[in-house]
């Protein structure tokens, strides 16, 4: 029977494509998206989803801010009730496995802990190494490093989620060293980035998948 999986974006779905195009074509087997969610109405990654008949929905925080208030309590609260709603919607699909692929949003305990207690694992993609640039605009951050002579190469990973952002324990990771002359343009090693994206999406799903079926 099909592993069952619930993939979370924010954005164009070019990562989701590589997932989808993998399971079509027999390099994820047995597996299944069952369900596609994003919390941005117009990304096209649900049109990816859609093409192909996978269930989308669209689930935004914005509803939850407008019922609690933008103080700090208020917009603290909103995120736990979208974290716990979200949970649910999860949930209702019953699956084995989440992926988030390049959803921009930081999850708490309320989404964690319902997910945990119903033995879902739930792995993210983050283009950087481990404990290096975690959160937003990884790229750019290595990439000005790089350019200041800090470091000389930044990577891909797949890691299991924690409420701590990025530091969950990796379960794959791919190293993409600097390429004087080349990597200079930001948009150059933003492709040669999500090209290795695609690669590790699939790989990582793989072994999160193994690591299920072994227990």
């Amino acid at each position: 029977m099909a592993e069952r999986i619930t993939v979370l974006i924010s954005g164009r779905g070019t990562n989701l494509q590589a997932l989808i195009d993998s399971i079509n074509e027999g390099r994820t087997p047995s597996a299944k998206i069952v369900r596609v969610i994003s919390n941005r109405k117009n990304a096209f990654g649900l049109q990816r989803a859609e093409r192909v008949g996978i269930p989308t929905t669209y689930h935004n925080l914005v509803k939850y801010k407008k019922q609690h208030g933008e103080t700090p309590e208020g917009i603290q609260s909103a995120r736990e009730d979208y974290d716990a709603e979200l949970a649910q919607l999860v949930l209702a699909d019953e699956p084995r496995l989440v992926v988030c692929l390049g959803f921009l949003h930081v999850v708490s305990l309320k989404f964690l802990q319902p997910l945990q207690q119903a033995g879902i694992s739930i792995i993210n993609l983050h283009p950087a190494l481990p404990g290096a640039f975690n959160g937003i605009n990884a790229i750019e951050r290595a990439h000005a490093a790089w350019l200041q002579g800090s470091i000389n190469k930044t990577g891909v990973m797949i890691h299991h989620v924690i409420s701590e952002v990025d530091m969950g324990s990796p379960i794959l990771v791919k190293e993409i060293p600097f390429i004087t002359g080349t990597d200079e343009d930001l948009h150059v090693l933003q492709n040669r980035i999500h090209e290795v994206e695609w690669q590790a999406v699939v790989e990582g799903t793989n072994t999160a998948l193994k690591e299920l079926r072994q227990g």
